[in-house]
Parts: structure tokens; C-alpha cells; sequence
């Protein structure tokens, strides 16, 4: 009897795996499915063609549907351009602080130094990897944080709390003071060198660990490391100063000179208030519960800097505290998955202006908790979100962002999305917190429910 079971079992097994093969009734089945009419044979013609998708599925209708007029706009300071590089975190964030400056100092256009920060921060980061490698030598090569710290040992990526974590300990320069060089605007080559650096470091520090080495010993081993590292950054980026003299030319044609040091010009510009107790950081992550604390461990990119720590509230209370900001005329710090339904040449961004479901017959339907946990969609890109546009009940209809991929990219560097897309497509918000409601702000002291550094909205 007992032989029999087995035997059925195993059959049962052997018919499951070959239900998962593709045989000839499933190749007919397939061949059957696709209609031969003259709808198929036209977009057959056409897509063998050179012409691509994204083309073809515009929507003519969609895209020419919506003006770049608004009726509440912060004063926005010019357009920037982080180039070839993943910095867009940090030119949003500093394009936020730019205003301050240009009002203290009389100045009709300013750019700070994202060459400096970016040193700082991949310095920083080189150390967070090696320091999390170090704690956990004793974890199997394919134990799933190991894997995930070799996977990207550093990145250009961030969010505004990695430019807070810099600005706070490093400061902040004029553009004049540390100018962009070839590798700060075209990053991958010397990133590319930097991993595999730091890939090298690692596995030395984990044999060091094998052979029964102290924390000691690993910790010169980092230090060796992270020398190596600084050379690279200092012959590719150039040195960061410690002081510097800034000389320019304010609204009244004089010349000022200024002298300070990267931290005291920080803390002139951004004033005590600056800080993660007045800015909160928001999510809209509908897989998880509203009104509740999140944090991400180890989301940050310095040992003694803070996580991304975040409050997840419905778009609704998020859109509110939005327009309010910028009807006080401060703009907002936030990202979205910016290539999804994404005309960037025209700067509009709205759901359904790209039809692909129409042009190829297929079915792409999928809600926002859905694209989240199946990773087709996540936060890819921050801007600043400087404008509204409402109708006559002060309903959000559709919104502007002020990016940084130049003034050729989009509206003359802006982009027009719809109040839609900001449903669907909106992630993180960084919001001084007097433009949060009673409820929100009552749910900022809970304790944070812990997610791993590879959770998805990492």
C-alpha cells in the first residue's frame, strides 16, 4: 500500500513538471491565440519597423491635454543639472536651501558645490560598507544581508535625510568654491573602480575574520581601504576645503568677499530649524499601514547619521500638506518613479499617456500596492515640487516639479504632472511639519516599526 502512495506521489510530481513545460498542444494553443487579422498585420509591420514602442503608444488625446499654467507657484531659482550622475537627491535638496541664500547674500542666481557633498558622501558610504561587513564577518558568504551589502557596496543614490546627514557634518559650499569635475558629472567609471575596490576590501576583512583576526585587525584593514578610497576621490574630485574665500558679484554690481568654512555657511543659510524633528519625511506605501512610524535599517549613508525614517500617510493628507507648503511659498523636496507614463520631451507626466495596452492587445492593468510589491515600480528620482494648480473648489487637478536634468529636458526643466499620476507614481516627501494635520503629527512619536535594508522602499 504504502509503495502504491509513493508511486502515485511521484507520478503526481512528474505530471506537475510536466504541466510547466511548453509541449506542442502548448505551442498550438499559443499559435492559435494570435488573431490574423489586419489589425495584427499593421502593428507587425509597424513595430518590425524602426520604429519603437514608446513612440507608437503616445497618446495623442493624453499629451495634449494639459497646460503648464498654475495658480500657486513657489519662486523658483533656475533650473540645474546633475549630469550623468545619481545625485538627484542632492540637487533637490540643495535647490530647497537655494532661495535662502540668494535672499541673504543679494544674489540673482547661486549654485552650490555638489562636487563636495558628493565627496563626503562616498566616503562616507565606503565606510558604512565596510563597517557593515565587519558586522557580520561571522554570517555565510550567501547569507541574504551579506549578499546584499557585495550586491552595491555604494551608489550615487540617496534621499534628502543622506543630504541632511552630509550637510550637518560637513556642511556646505559655494559651486565656485569645489566646481564639478568630469567624474562628479559622469560618475560610473570611478564608481565602478570604488566597488570593486571596496568588493576586495570586504572579502579581505572576512578572511582576515576566517583566520581568527581581531576587530582590530580588521579595522586597519578598513583604514587601508578607505585610504584607497580617498585617493580616488581627491585625484577625481579634487580636494574639499576646510575654509574658503568666496568672491561674487551681487543684484547691485558690487563684489562681495566672503570667508567662512563649509559648517558655519550651512548654518547661516538653513538657521536652527533645520532639522528632522520640524522636517518630516512621508511615504505613500499602500502595502503597509497608515498612521504609522517606519524605519529602514541602515537606509542612511553615514555610521552616525539617521535612517530613513518615515511617516506613511494616504495621498489625501499628503496632497494637503503639499499645497500648503506651497501656497506659503516653500517648496517640497519628494520622488517618484519618474520614467513610468513619462513624456519627458514634452514635460508631461500623466497615467494613460503612453497606451501600450491598446497598441500591442495586452492587459498591464495593475494597481499602485500591487506594482510596489512586485517591484515595477518604486522611487527612482527626487525634484522639488514647486507649483499647484486647482479648481474651483481648491482641488489639486495637477502639479510641477523643478528637476535637475538641465533646461532641454521637459517644460525648459520643469515637468507637469497630473493630480493621477500623483496618485500612482508618488513616493517620498520631506514637509516642515506646522503643514501637517493634528492627526499626523500626533503619530510622530511611535515607536518605528523596523524594516530590513532591502526592503522595497529602500
Amino acid at each position: 500500500m504504502k509503495k502504491i502512495a509513493l508511486l502515485t506521489c511521484a507520478a503526481l510530481i512528474c505530471g506537475s513538471a510536466l504541466a510547466q513545460t511548453i509541449g506542442s498542444k502548448e505551442i498550438e494553443e499559443l499559435h492559435g491565440s494570435i488573431k490574423n487579422d489586419s489589425y495584427t498585420a499593421a502593428i507587425q509591420n509597424i513595430l518590425t519597423s524602426n520604429k519603437n514602442i514608446k513612440s507608437l503608444a503616445l497618446s495623442y488625446k493624453v499629451n495634449g491635454a494639459t497646460d503648464n499654467f498654475f495658480k500657486y507657484k513657489v519662486d523658483v531659482k533656475g533650473i540645474t543639472d546633475q549630469q550623468s550622475s545619481g545625485r538627484c537627491w542632492m540637487f533637490s535638496s540643495m535647490n530647497d536651501l537655494r532661495p535662502a541664500v540668494m535672499k541673504k547674500y543679494n544674489l540673482d542666481e547661486f549654485d552650490f558645490s555638489h562636487n563636495y557633498n558628493y565627496f563626503w558622501d562616498i566616503l562616507e558610504k565606503s565606510n558604512l560598507f565596510l563597517e557593515n561587513i565587519i558586522k557580520t564577518v561571522k554570517a555565510p558568504m550567501d547569507d541574504r544581508e551579506v549578499t546584499y551589502y557585495f550586491s552595491s557596496p555604494v551608489s550615487d543614490g540617496g534621499v534628502w535625510s543622506s543630504f541632511y546627514n552630509l550637510a550637518k557634518k560637513y556642511g556646505v559650499v559655494p559651486a565656485a568654491v569645489m566646481p564639478e569635475t568630469e567624474h562628479s558629472n559622469n560618475t560610473s567609471q570611478m564608481m565602478s573602480i570604488l566597488n570593486e575596490r571596496l568588493r576586495k576590501g570586504g572579502y579581505d576583512i572576512r578572511a582576515i575574520a576566517a583566520n581568527r583576526g581581531k576587530t582590530a585587525d580588521m579595522e586597519r584593514e578598513k583604514m587601508s581601504v578607505l585610504k584607497d578610497v580617498y585617493r580616488v576621490l581627491t585625484v577625481c574630485l579634487g580636494t574639499p576645503p576646510t575654509e574658503f574665500t568666496w568672491r561674487f558679484q551681487d543684484k547691485d554690481k558690487k563684489i562681495q568677499t566672503i570667508k567662512s568654512n563649509p559648517n558655519d555657511f550651512f548654518n547661516g543659510i538653513a538657521g536652527t530649524d533645520y532639522n528632522t524633528d520640524n522636517y518630516v519625511m512621508i511615504m505613500n506605501d499602500p502595502t503597509r499601514d497608515y498612521y504609522k512610524m517606519y524605519e529602514i535599517d541602515g537606509a542612511r549613508n553615514t555610521m552616525d547619521g539617521v535612517n530613513w525614517t518615515y511617516l506613511n500617510l494616504p495621498n489625501g493628507d499628503i496632497k494637503k500638506a503639499v499645497l500648503a507648503s506651497i501656497k506659503a511659498n516653500e517648496s517640497v523636496v519628494a520622488s517618484c518613479d519618474v520614467g513610468k507614463q513619462s513624456n519627458t520631451k514634452s514635460g508631461l507626466l500623466d497615467t494613460g499617456i503612453y497606451d501600450y495596452s491598446s497598441l500591442l492587445g495586452i492587459n498591464l492593468t495593475m494597481d499602485k500596492k500591487a506594482r510596489i510589491v512586485t517591484r515595477q515600480s518604486g522611487s527612482s528620482h527626487a525634484m522639488l515640487i514647486v507649483a499647484c494648480d486647482t479648481d474651483n473648489n481648491d482641488v489639486p487637478t495637477k502639479w510641477e516639479f523643478e528637476n535637475s536634468w538641465g533646461t532641454d529636458a521637459g517644460n525648459k526643466g520643469y515637468l507637469t504632472f497630473t493630480d493621477h499620476w500623483f496618485n500612482e507614481y508618488m513616493f517620498r516627501f520631506v514637509i516642515n511639519r506646522k503643514y501637517l494635520d493634528d492627526k499626523a503629527t500626533g503619530c510622530l512619536g511611535q515607536k518605528h516599526i523596523m524594516l530590513p535594508p532591502w526592503d522595497y522602499m529602500n
